[in-house]
């Protein structure tokens, strides 16, 4: 939610400093074009992040952008995962995907593994990071969930962008319980980073 009215703020302005403003061919821009205008920016910014993201976050996302959390087919789904450089085996080995049949779902957080540990996971994925930061965020604290970002190292920054990224696909969606969700770990973001102390680098020697 920060960013988005980090991005519409100084983009609309511009409406109080100019007694006009206008489009590329001299006609009056409407207040509507412009959020239009900084929305798509702000859409090519968050999908700029995909580069920090590993592969199965990649294909995470996507799906998510267009089942959330219900069921898809596994067509759609083998298809997705070779445009993204992974596997459908890979994203249920890696605990974040159910297939049944002919069907796919990615995991909610409820039914991820409580006892995940970053250091025993060998394919750590930043998606299980953010859902298991606002797992532990919204049952253990702050204290505890400040703990495990630092336990994760350098998957924190990329952790962060993503909560912003699937706050902003919920918000437009509609899905506000999982909005709430996304948006809840940004706002606590700084005083996780407090209680985290100096990342562990083990993960990532």
């Amino acid at each position: 939610m920060d960013l988005a009215q980090a991005s519409n703020g100084p983009g609309m302005a511009v409406f109080s400093r100019y007694s006009k403003v206008i489009e590329a061919d001299g006609t009056t821009m409407p207040v509507r074009a412009a959020l239009a205008v900084i929305n798509q920016c702000l859409d090519e910014v968050l999908a700029s992040q995909e580069a920090d993201f590993d592969s199965d976050t990649r294909w995470a996302v996507a799906w998510f952008e267009e089942f959330g959390l219900n069921e898809g087919s596994a067509g759609v789904a083998e298809t997705l995962s070779k445009a993204k450089n992974t596997s459908i085996g890979g994203l249920v080995s890696a605990g974040i995907l159910e297939q049944r049949g002919n069907k796919c779902r990615l995991l909610n957080r409820g039914e991820l593994d409580e006892s995940w540990t970053p250091g025993s996971d060998d394919r750590i994925t930043v998606w299980k990071v953010v859902q298991h930061l606002i797992r532990t965020l919204n049952t253990e604290g702050e204290a505890a969930a400040g703990a495990l970002l630092s336990s994760v190292g350098g998957l924190g920054e990329p952790a962060r962008e993503l909560a912003y990224r699937l706050y902003d696909t919920c918000d437009k969606k509609g899905w506000s319980e999982e909005a709430l969700a996304y948006n809840g770990l940004v706002v606590a973001w700084p005083e996780l980073v407090k209680s985290a102390g100096p990342p562990e680098t083990r993960l990532f020697e």
